[in-house]
Formats: structure tokens, C-alpha cells, sequence
């Protein structure tokens, strides 16, 4: 083979011991090339070299034990009856209890004598230190008394059917036959200006490190490359988009006031400024690339339908698309209420959702091609290659982290070139919002609507439950309706925490017997989960039990309790998002935080949503809290375009190549010159979505 081979055009079974029930599970793990597999960087590395003797673990933090299974026992779970599995491990220095839990197969695994290395958090439980659901590895003797066992090794994720020893066997005989293929796509200038190693050694040394320093240059030096072409692809994506030309629509003084002075309350100022730059944005001569930031409930959806009301008073269509059709029908149904009284009077507003009949479904897609609709709000039907739009002038994205770059260029491609005004409750500290959404120019709403009812959160222990349920029995009988949402949602899980579906049977046998008890959950259908949401907000149910699927929900000004059991396994967001469902009315709110922290990080945490209802200072202190690299899911939030590289943890790295990126841009917007054309190529490769607007040059 050359050095000018593809790495990513190789299949992983071209590795020794890859067959092709191996190769399967590689796939899951979305490992399909020899390029893939290289760049499937450890999660975590164990320092082998130094272990921590079980008598010097430091309480509430993550370390890694290793001892001799002193014995193995099986008991029954103090909440829900299941199987515990409960190991005792000795190092001669001290004992640590290791608890799985509703894993009786462990108990195979883990024979009198046998060496284990776990990594957790060590707590304390009863007077004696112990490990909950730690990850383990069976050590053999042999390892145990070799070179490898002194060292620093790597941790991956994995799917069942693969272990540890698997893996770093197949990714160290991957390095050894196709590191020398590894292109280094980074440009020379940049890598000598900043000393940056070449590809070869630092991808070794990031999965089999010699010191933790230098997998750190190595780890830095592939994140500032990923850092580079990210952002050029960012970069370059605006400037093709405000190159083109936009829809220029005006709106006079006399109208914006109309709006702003057209509803039953008073605009907050927040609201106001961005109702000032969308207006500005739109009189412009380039598209609108805009995104509204606030926090759930602060009014973000009014602000949007000023750029929907300057659309139609201009005579132009305008969509909002939201990630769920319970989203869309609430955004529908408060729109209905503006048009027939207040500054949308007039405006003809359709819903397009996936469940409509055919004929019906027909009939709007008609509508809007012959302009008798100005307003669409749906999901993502409105992408469909059916509908057509006769002046969509206007785009407007509900919770942006929910669609990919590609929905997004798509809804566009509806119109041409409309604006874009995209929404997020998610809050995210300024600098990390303009590093991933570059592409868009950015409106925080950092007050809440006057005349709010006050959430008040109060933390109780679980051993208080039964004051807690009766509280909510005595709000439930003065008409009120109360959520109660758990970490987990069935039996199935690992670890000894109240789970949704058992909750749900026994409030709806025993606890709230009384009252109509529901349920939501991830793993129910969306339609099912919607059905019940309307429920729900109809007055049907009075207690509603769910997961985290709550976190995008919709307004229910009734549900003023909420209790969320095992608060410290949600993240301080997460705790956020979800008591903002509560506190929609004028009436006053009660949410209750049943929770038990043993470590430092769960009673900061616990402390920082107890002192605070604003979502920004909230996305402050889990920063400091929790570190960058924790802050929130790549996946869930967008970061899922970065593969390797951690905005949170390498701000700097990322200035540097933002910084490197724009150097580039300004000095060849469409990289046209010949040097730049390898780099135009490694973009569309990497990034193509990003690149779809990008004119051809």
C-alpha cells in the first residue's frame, strides 16, 4: 500500500482477529474503517503504575482500586427487591465493598482469589467504604505480574460482546500496520508555528501514552486540527449564505410598536432587544442567521413571531418547525389565539404534522403552494419533498439542538434564501455559543415575563418521603396537578434507584390511589408519550410520572408541583429544564428535590439550584462545578459534530484555530487559490453538511 492510501476506504476486518461477527460489533461502537478505529480515542485512562491502596481512597471521588475478591454474595435491593450483587475486595492495606446491582451473572465472574481492578466513586455506607456499580476488569496472573500491568491504560467504551482487552489488542495492531498511511492534513505552517507533532505520534500516544503529558500534547495537537477545519467549515458557511442576496422586508416604527403593544401584558426588555435586532436583520439586505437564547418560559416563541408578523405584513410566508407535534400543536394553538384578537389579527396560520389524513394533508400542502396560508408550524414534515411554499421568507427553528445542520439547510432550500431565526432554551455560556453556532449571530433573553407565579425548590431526604407525598396529596385535593420524575425507567437498570414504570404501579395502586396517575418515558412511542402529555394538560390525569423526556415539554399553567426523586443523578441543567415546566401561571410553584448527596459535587450541585432560578448563572456553576469536559451531552446539544476535540475543556486551543481559521477565510472567503483546494477537500469530507450552501469554487 501507499502513503497516499485512504484509511477511511479500509474496513476494520483488514485488522488480524476481526472477523465478521467482531466487525458487527464494531459497527455499534460506529467503527467501520481502519480510520474509524484508529480515531476511537479511550474515554479514560487507568494509571496502572500507581494504583491507590483501598486504605487511601479519598471519599466521593473517581479512583481506581485494585484487590483480591475476599467474597462474593447476592442479596435483595433495599428499594425495589432485585438482585444485588455484593463483592469484597482486599488489598492488605483495607477492604472496599463493590455493589452491582440486577447483575446476578456477576457472581461468575468474581471467585474467591481472583485479582480485580474496579474504577468508581468511593462513598461511604453504613461505616465502611464502598464502590457502587464500578467498572471492573478481571485481572489474570499473568498480566498482573507483567510490564503492562505498570502502566498507563487505556479505558474505552464498549458494547456487549467486547472487552477491554479486546479492543486495545486490535487498536495497538491497527497502529502498528497502518500508522505509517496516516495523512497529516494539518497545513506545515501551522504545525511548525505551533509545535504541533506529526499525526503518526500522536495518534499512539493518545491510546498508549508513556506519560499523561504527552498524551496531553497529543490529544491537543489532534483537537486543534479538528478545531481548524470545524471552524473554516463554520466560517465559510455564514459568509456563502451572506453573500447571497435576502428578502428585504421592512417594518415601520409604527408597526413594531403595534406588535409590541398588541398583547394583554407588557413585553420584558430582553424581549424587546431582540425584537430590535431580528427587525434590523430582516430590513437587511443578506439573509437573517439568528438565534434566540432564554430560558424556558422567558417569552423566546413571542419574540420569534415579530419576524413572522414583519413577514406577513410584507406579504411573505413564514414556517416554524418544532422537534414534536405536542411542540407544534401548543405553538399552533397560542398563534390561533393572537390571530383572532391582538397584532396577528388576520394572519392564516396551518399545522402540518406527520399524523394528519392524506386528504387533509393534501389540501394544506395546496394552501401553501397557492399562498392562501402565511404561517405554517409543524415538525419535520415541513422538510417533506412535497411541500412547496409559494414566498417562504421566514424560518424559524424551535430547540435547534434537535435538528441537524442538514434539516436546517433543507427547510431553507424551501424558500429562497429566507431568513433563519433559530431558538434554544439551552443555556450556553456566550463564548461556547459563538464557537459552535459561528454561523449565527445571537439574541439572549435573560429575564422572565412579570406577573410569573415564583417556583420555590426545597430539598428533602428519602427519608422524608412519606411528608413529601402527603404534601402533594394536600395540593392535589386543592385542584393543583404534580409531576414526579425519576433518573431511570424500569427494573432493567443497574443501579438501586426508584425506577418510573415500578413508581407508576404503586401511586396508582396505593400512594395516589385517589387520582388519575400517568406516565412518559423515552422508551414509549412519540405518539403514545404525546397522548398522555395532552392528557395531561386536558385536566385528565392529575399526576403525571416520567423521565427526562419532561426536559422539552409543553406548557401546562395547572402543574404547579414537582417532586424529582434521586435529584442527584441529573445534571444541574437537566434540574433546570425540568423544573421549568412548573411556575407557567400567576400562581406560585413547590418543587422538591428528594436527594441524599454523599459527595462534594452532589451538595454544590444541590446548592446551586436551591440559591437560584436563572438558567445562565445555573450553566455557570455546573461549569465549575462539574469541569468543562461534563458541562452537557455532545450528542444532545450539537456537539456531536466534534469528534475528538472538547470546546469546553480546550478553550484556548480552539481560539488559537479559530483565530488560524479566520486568517484563512479572510484571505480566501471561497478557498479558491491552489494551495487551498486540499483543505476545501478535507472540509467537504469531514463537514459536508456544512458545506451544502457553499458555492462551488
Amino acid at each position: 500500500m501507499t502513503t497516499n492510501t485512504d484509511l477511511s476506504q479500509i474496513s476494520v476486518q483488514f485488522i488480524k482477529g476481526v472477523g465478521p461477527a467482531k466487525k458487527k460489533l464494531f459497527s455499534n461502537l460506529g467503527i467501520e474503517s481502519v480510520e474509524d478505529l484508529l480515531y476511537f480515542f479511550p474515554r479514560r485512562y487507568e494509571d496502572r503504575r500507581n494504583l491507590c491502596p483501598i486504605a487511601q481512597v479519598l471519599i466521593g471521588e473517581f479512583q481506581s482500586i485494585c484487590g483480591t475478591v475476599e467474597s462474593c454474595v447476592e442479596r435483595r435491593s433495599f428499594y425495589n427487591r432485585k438482585s444485588v450483587t455484593e463483592v469484597v475486595l482486599d488489598d492488605k492495606s483495607g477492604k472496599i465493598w463493590c455493589v452491582w446491582f440486577n447483575q446476578p451473572y456477576l457472581k461468575s465472574y468474581f471467585k474467591k482469589g481472583t485479582k480485580v481492578i474496579c474504577y468508581g466513586r468511593a462513598d461511604t455506607y453504613k461505616n465502611r467504604i464502598q464502590m457502587v456499580s464500578p467498572e471492573y476488569e478481571v485481572i489474570d496472573l499473568e498480566e498482573a505480574e507483567g510490564q503492562a500491568f505498570k502502566s498507563i491504560v487505556p479505558v474505552y467504551s464498549l458494547t456487549r460482546g467486547m472487552g477491554q482487552r479486546y479492543i486495545r489488542k486490535t487498536i495497538k495492531q491497527g497502529i502498528d500496520k497502518f500508522k505509517d498511511q496516516l495523512l497529516d492534513e494539518l497545513p506545515v505552517s501551522l504545525r511548525n508555528k505551533y509545535h504541533l507533532a506529526n499525526i503518526k505520534h500522536c495518534i499512539e500516544a493518545i491510546h498508549f501514552p508513556q506519560t499523561f503529558e504527552e498524551q496531553e500534547t497529543a490529544l491537543r495537537r489532534v483537537s486543534f486540527e479538528e478545531f481548524y477545519f470545524f471552524q473554516i467549515s463554520v466560517i465559510l458557511r455564514r459568509l456563502s449564505i451572506k453573500r447571497k442576496k435576502g428578502i428585504t422586508q421592512q417594518s415601520t416604527d409604527s408597526a413594531a410598536l403595534e406588535f409590541i403593544n398588541g398583547f394583554p401584558f407588557a413585553l420584558t426588555n430582553a424581549q424587546k432587544k431582540s425584537i430590535r435586532d431580528i427587525r434590523a436583520d430582516m430590513a437587511g439586505t443578506s439573509p437573517m442567521l439568528r438565534m434566540i437564547q432564554g430560558d424556558v418560559g422567558s417569552g423566546k416563541t413571542l419574540v420569534a413571531l415579530f419576524g413572522c408578523y414583519t413577514a406577513y405584513k410584507n406579504g411573505y410566508q413564514s414556517c416554524i418547525m418544532a422537534p414534536t407535534e405536542i411542540l407544534a400543536r401548543q405553538h399552533y394553538e397560542s398563534i390561533l389565539k393572537f390571530a383572532e384578537k391582538g397584532p396577528l389579527k388576520g394572519i392564516r396560520v396551518a399545522l402540518l404534522v406527520s399524523g394528519l389524513k392524506k386528504k387533509e394533508r393534501d389540501d394544506i400542502y395546496a394552501a401553501i403552494a397557492e399562498g392562501k396560508v402565511d404561517l405554517i408550524v409543524g415538525t419535520h414534515a415541513l422538510i417533506c419533498e412535497e411541500l412547496n411554499f409559494k414566498n417562504l421568507s421566514l424560518v424559524v427553528i424551535d430547540e435547534q439542538h434537535k435538528f441537524g445542520v442538514r434539516q436546517r439547510a433543507l427547510l431553507s432550500e424551501k424558500g429562497k434564501n429566507p431568513h433563519v431565526l433559530i431558538m434554544t432554551a439551552t443555556p450556553i455560556p456566550r463564548t461556547l455559543c459563538i464557537t459552535l453556532y459561528g454561523d449565527l449571530d445571537l439574541s439572549v433573553i435573560d429575564e422572565m415575563p412579570p406577573g410569573r407565579g415564583k417556583i420555590h425548590t426545597v430539598h428533602k431526604s428519602h427519608e422524608e418521603e412519606k411528608a413529601v407525598y402527603e404534601k402533594v396529596k394536600t395540593l392535589l385535593a386543592k385542584g393543583t396537578q404534580a409531576y414526579f420524575v425519576y433518573p431511570i425507567i424500569d427494573e432493567s437498570e443497574t443501579l438501586d434507584l426508584k425506577a418510573a414504570e415500578d413508581m407508576y404501579q404503586d401511586f396508582k395502586t396505593n400512594v395516589f390511589k385517589d387520582w388519575p396517575v400517568g406516565l412518559i418515558h423515552g422508551k414509549m412511542k412519540q405518539a403514545d408519550v404525546e397522548q398522555v402529555m395532552l392528557d395531561f394538560k386536558a385536566g385528565k390525569i392529575k399526576v403525571l410520572v416520567a423521565t427526562t423526556v419532561l426536559e422539552v415539554g409543553i406548557d401546562v399553567p395547572n402543574a404547579n408541583v414537582m417532586v424529582i426523586e434521586h435529584a442527584e443523578r441529573f445534571g444541574l441543567a437537566q434540574l433546570h429544564q425540568l423544573r421549568g415546566r412548573i411556575g407557567r401561571s400567576t400562581q406560585d410553584a413547590l418543587c422538591v428535590l428528594v436527594s441524599d448527596p454523599t459527595t462534594p459535587e452532589g451538595q454544590k450541585r444541590l446548592h446551586a439550584i436551591l440559591s437560584t432560578t436563572n438558567g445562565f448563572k445555573i450553566a455557570e456553576e455546573d461549569l465549575q462545578i462539574r469541569g468543562p469536559g461534563h458541562f452537557f451531552g455532545r450528542h444532545q446539544h450539537g456537539l456531536n459534530e466534534l469528534k475528538v476535540a472538547n470546546p469546553l475543556s480546550q478553550m484556548e486551543v480552539l481560539e488559537l484555530a479559530r483565530k488560524e481559521a479566520f486568517a484563512l477565510t479572510s484571505q480566501d472567503p471561497a478557498l479558491q487559490n491552489k494551495e487551498h483546494q486540499r483543505i476545501k477537500a478535507i472540509i467537504k469530507k469531514r463537514y459536508p453538511h456544512y458545506l451544502a450552501m457553499v458555492a462551488a469554487g
